[in-house]
């Protein structure tokens, strides 16, 4: 177990002791017993005075140091190649840390070339040294660049902590750079003999890019995903590989998210929904290639079942880059896990009544003959009426044959090794909400009634509301993978459905997901989705201060930071709500959403000056960033400056650090005074 942690369980421990009932003589005694066996426990991490005293010097200066610079993300969708240029550039911040090092002394175009070499520095390499007449001078000019910006990057983190992140191949070397040597008189001469050595014996290419990703790891030091790294977007799978190696992470669920895990932990409906999905963008690959998982049974189910059918309601979205022959496979494999899912959900539905979902049974609703659907007291043409794997009788029940094929796509999600991984990682280090440094993450919303109040919502029979019905349903996700109990393990599965699409799941938010319509009803008006009451209030200063107070926030510095709705930024709607108290940070990444948006994302960054909310133009591709040294074109849009610089201290890893040095001035004391003696 790791020090801190250590300690922390220490510090519990004795706090633990000191809560409940008045003590009696006996408690109190057991109490001294308590205290003395943590100091003990402390006493053998720091066996003397100068252990101790040593250790408080160093935590007291980690407190003043600048605060590192929080980087938040949401509604990535799939889309890898602008997620990994927008880790790379660290939104604007490794440009940033360019101007302030060499402000006017380069010319734009330096700065432009030096910023898309950090990038991408192999790749850039190779077409600068395709042209350069004089490696070795521009091998020295760029190193010495490198290194200045480096040194400044580095220049908030205590060197204990540069050193961990030094790749091992150079640490040494990188070290003496990063490092100001008061003790040489002539430190030029000193970095110069580094330098031209590091090219002499040509290591200058390696040498460049261990410089670059560690420019790229000091320029943000922990990175928020707030939801949905799963649909739409071709790429999840690589997402989730590179946030997998990613130094400082959290990860707050979306619903795309959520359906994935409960896919990956064998839930009928999730399966369905996900493959659906992935159909509908033509982003079948993912399923396939990504993660290996077989489809060829569903391929062969569709053709059989819909060889003669053009499954015109069942378009592709978003891509033209399949040929004739393979858009209409698409199509077919489409329609059929549409219809298995839509009877897979029927199934829940009757198997969980309290889930008020009954209305979004629509099978039963269909006249077979007439080819129309009654809802809502109404009756609308359905678009397409071609059925055969539908039972009138009993619309819900698979086939044979959908029972077979479901059967397989369970064992092949359940066994999918991949994805299991990444499904570990999303549990370790995700949350449905996540309060980090004074402020609230989440995905969605919290369910209100129309008044502003907190929505009381059933789960299993018992009433949550506010941060307590976020605590039962993470908690039901976490069941869903490690349940011991069989019949706990499955209501924690189709919990994971209900958090997808229920109108009360505070990672959805509105009163139905259409899915149904949309594909077989004209009508826009039956494609509508009303929204939670909260979308009403994200202005209202009561409101918003009430949902801060639930999750333990009453600074007036605090704020939510929201995922999950896109703003429509085109339309002149701001994501910045509530007097700034609130930061609605997505705006389209998803290619699908962009022209809604009008932009290509927001990104957040949080460091000690302030907040810095960028919007972004769509990212045009990896080759061109690297040939024209194009970068995502930002706007900043809004900037959120603090009075006073903030510092570790004001971190809750400061609140951490503070509460070790009073545990070990509490041992120095104690040694002090001859309670303890040291272990010499």
């Amino acid at each position: 177990m790791h020090n801190g942690h250590r300690k922390q369980a220490a510090r519990d421990w004795v706090k633990k002791g000191q809560k409940g009932r008045p003590q009696t003589g006996g408690v109190r005694e057991n109490m001294k017993s308590l205290q003395a066996r943590y100091l003990d426990r402390l006493a053998e991490l720091y066996p003397t005075i100068a252990a101790a005293s040593t250790e408080i010097i160093n935590l007291e200066s980690i407190l003043n140091l600048p605060k590192g610079t929080e980087h938040f993300l949401t509604d990535i969708h799939g889309e890898y190649e602008a997620f990994s240029h927008v880790l790379k550039n660290g939104s604007g911040s490794v440009k940033r840390k360019i101007d302030d090092v060499f402000g006017n002394t380069l010319s734009r175009q330096d700065k432009q070339s030096l910023a898309t070499l950090i990038y991408y520095p192999a790749e850039k390499m190779s077409r600068i040294l395709q042209t350069e007449k004089n490696p070795d001078d521009w091998y020295k000019i760029t190193l010495y660049r490198l290194i200045a910006v480096c040194r400044r990057a580095a220049s908030k983190y205590t060197r204990s902590k540069i050193r961990k992140a030094l790749p091992k191949e150079f640490a040494y070397v990188l070290e003496e750079l990063l490092t100001e040597r008061g003790d040489l008189q002539d430190k030029e001469s000193y970095y110069d003999a580094i330098v031209q050595t590091i090219v002499r014996v040509g290591r200058a290419k390696a040498f460049i890019i261990a410089l670059s990703e560690l420019i790229q790891r000091l320029t943000v030091d922990h990175l928020h995903i707030v939801g949905d790294i799963y649909d739409r977007g071709p790429g999840p799978h690589i997402i989730m590989d590179k946030m997998m190696t990613y130094h400082s992470i959290d990860v707050q669920w979306g619903n795309h998210d959520v359906l994935w895990m409960g896919a990956a932990a064998g839930q009928m409906g999730c399966i369905a929904n996900a493959i659906r999905i992935c159909a509908r963008y033509g982003n079948l690959d993912i399923l396939e290639d990504g993660y290996g998982i077989n489809l060829l049974p569903l391929a062969t189910f569709a053709i059989n079942t819909y060889g003669d059918d053009p499954c015109t309601c069942f378009q592709l979205k978003g891509s033209d880059s399949y040929s004739a022959s393979e858009r209409e496979m698409n199509q077919k494999m489409h329609k059929a896990i549409s219809i298995i899912q839509f009877k897979a959900e029927g199934q829940i539905i009757k198997r969980h009544p309290e889930f008020g979902l009954e209305k979004r049974n629509l099978l039963h609703h269909i006249d077979f003959e007439r080819g129309v659907l009654e809802m809502g007291g109404k009756e609308y043409k359905m678009l397409d009426m071609n059925f055969p794997t539908v039972d009138p009788k009993d619309p819900y029940a698979f086939t044979p044959e959908e029972v077979d094929i479901m059967e397989r796509l369970e064992r092949a999600f359940m066994n999918c090794e991949k994805l299991q991984q990444h499904m570990k990682f999303l549990l370790a280090k995700g949350s449905l909400y996540k309060v980090y440094n004074n402020n609230l993450l989440y995905h969605g919303c919290v369910p209100l009634n129309k008044d502003g109040t907190f929505k009381e919502v059933e789960i299993y029979g018992k009433q949550y509301k506010g941060k307590a019905l976020y605590d039962i349903l993470d908690n039901y996700v976490r069941k869903g993978f490690v349940a011991v109990d069989k019949a706990e393990r499955e209501k924690g599965r189709d919990m994971m459905w209900y958090i997808w699409l229920n109108e009360n799941s505070p990672l959805f938010g509105k009163d139905k997901m259409a899915t149904f319509e949309r594909y077989f009803l004209a009508e826009k008006e039956t494609h509508k989705e009303k929204k939670n009451p909260y979308y009403d209030f994200l202005e209202n200063d009561k409101v918003v201060d009430r949902i801060l107070k639930e999750f333990g926030l009453e600074h007036s510095f605090s704020h939510i930071i929201n995922g999950h709705m896109p703003v429509k930024s085109k339309n002149g709607e701001n994501p910045m709500k509530c007097g700034g108290k609130v930061f609605v940070i997505d705006g389209g990444f998803s290619r699908a959403y962009q022209k809604q948006t009008g932009i290509a994302g927001y990104t957040l960054i949080y460091n000690s000056y302030g907040m810095i909310l960028s919007a972004h133009e769509p990212f045009e591709s990896k080759e061109s960033a690297i040939e024209n040294e194009t970068d995502i074109h930002s706007d900043t849009i809004v900037t959120e400056i603090v009075s006073k610089r903030q510092s570790v201290l004001d971190t809750d890893v400061g609140k951490e650090l503070v509460e070790q040095i009073h545990d070990l001035e509490f041992l120095l004391e104690a040694y002090r005074s001859g309670r303890i003696a040291e272990r010499l």
